[in-house]
């Protein structure tokens, strides 16, 4: 085992350490769901922002930048200006609701507005959903560890998986909003110091082709904030995140400054990722440009520190999306259709059986898709047309009703594959599958709320 390896390990541990440690706090449902209402400022900015830090941000967005230069800032960009939306318009709202009612998940949410047909639909489908992002944060962390050490996609998939489950299961939302914290100092320290030093081995931003686009690349550019945007005001993991907050004030400025930190963190994957088409211009394949950076053109201890950055930035991504695979699943299918009778202690016990078997099939799931990218986009794109309608129709035009939500929710998802399925994902011009389905949605809900 190389040097690098062994400190990444060893982190690995002390992460799942301090997850164990916090979560023998942790007593009930109410501390694993929501952290007993009582996540400050700080915390909440922490596990925010380092759920919304992940493979997506980090090796994606290198990847992209890779290939289109100054343009894939608004992978990570469009990101935090949803976060801003969240922050200011849709957060405050539903957490009034959440804290007036007691809600503890999306789905109570939509129960209260819909009725339990919505909250089963719109449960099954996140559920779905929620796979594809878990598998391509694993498969993340794993593509950092086969760089480090050359181990197997699938050992170091499973090693990740494991980390993840052992630390969040523990406390759920208690122990992952304090590993969190921790993570996001890695992360941040981590890009911090080797994004310059690779741009330096580089030539400098001349050499290594800043000379591209911002606004539009051939993968990413501002349309990608149409599907982006909407996907981190509208998540039932973030949104539940929320509820975590202690009062409206702190979930404002812990959310909004979630955004303009990630809107900020979005120049350092770009920089990482126009260094390396100078210093590595024939990678077969672009998410690979930033754990080769990382593990050849930095000083080594940067190195180690940046990939140790990238793995955090994996795993508590994975841990938000376990948060909202568990929690959905025990709250809104096992208490809500399975067993409405059970018990707060049995609830907990299935949200944390729910969060292995979770994880276990996110590592399954990376035999069968190639790529973080291909997971991702599939995930926002279900999310965002699947609780675009029946979440802001529930906050600001209720009077609807079920079958304007349940209708929505069908035409819009309809509406997606099949879009996908002619085009062959790539839309019309520069209006992806997944507009078209948010834009079905909304009109169905529309129509349906006037007639």
């Amino acid at each position: 085992m190389n040097v690098v390896l062994s400190l990444l390990v060893l982190y690995a541990i002390a992460l799942v350490a301090l997850g164990l440690w916090i979560g023998r706090h942790v007593r009930g449902s109410q501390d694993f769901f929501v952290a007993n209402r009582s996540l400050g400022p700080g915390l909440l900015f922490a596990t925010f922002l380092a759920a919304n830090i992940g493979a997506g941000s980090t090796v994606a967005a290198t990847g992209y930048a890779y290939r289109d230069g100054l343009a894939a800032w608004w992978w990570n960009g469009s990101a935090g200006i949803g976060s801003l939306i969240l922050a200011f318009w849709i957060g405050p709202r539903i957490w009034r609701e959440a804290k007036a009612h007691g809600m503890l998940t999306v789905g109570d949410f939509l129960e209260h507005h819909f009725g339990r047909d919505v909250r089963g639909l719109a449960a099954a489908l996140i559920w779905l959903g929620s796979f594809l992002i878990l598998c391509g944060q694993l498969r993340g962390a794993a593509e950092v560890l086969q760089t480090v050490a050359g181990v197997s996609l699938a050992t170091g998939a499973l090693l990740a998986a494991i980390a993840t489950t052992a630390y969040f299961t523990a406390g759920g939302l208690l122990s992952a909003a304090s590993v969190n914290r921790v993570q996001l100092i890695v992360i941040m320290a981590g890009f911090m110091l080797a994004a310059p030093m690779a741009m330096q081995a580089a030539g400098g931003f001349a050499s290594a082709g800043g000379d591209t686009s911002f606004l539009r690349g051939t993968q990413v550019g501002w349309p990608t904030l149409l599907l982006l945007g909407p996907a981190f005001f509208l998540s039932p993991g973030l949104i539940q995140k929320g509820y975590g907050a202690r009062d409206e004030r702190t979930l404002t400025w812990g959310v909004a400054l979630n955004g303009l930190a990630l809107m900020a963190f979005a120049v350092l994957p770009v920089i990482i990722g126009l260094a390396a088409r100078a210093l590595h211009p024939s990678l077969e394949r672009p998410e690979m440009a930033l754990p080769t950076v990382l593990a050849e053109s930095v000083p080594p201890s940067i190195g180690a520190l940046a990939l140790a950055a990238v793995l955090s930035a994996e795993l508590s991504s994975a841990d938000a999306v376990l948060f909202m695979l568990a929690t959905s699943g025990a709250r809104d299918f096992y208490k809500g259709f399975v067993r409405p009778a059970a018990s707060d202690a049995e609830v907990l016990f299935v949200a944390r059986v729910l969060a292995g078997v979770a994880c276990l099939v996110g590592f399954l799931l990376t035999f069968v898709l190639d790529s973080v990218e291909s997971a991702l986009r599939m995930f926002y794109s279900i999310m965002v047309v699947t609780l675009f309608a029946p979440i802001l129709g529930g906050l600001f035009l209720p009077r609807a009703g079920r079958w304007a939500a349940l209708a929505s929710m069908l035409v819009g998802v309809t509406t997606l594959v099949t879009i996908h399925a002619v085009t062959g994902g790539a839309g019309y011009g520069w209006a992806a599958p997944s507009l078209f389905g948010l834009l079905a949605a909304g009109i169905t809900y529309l129509v349906l709320a006037v007639f």
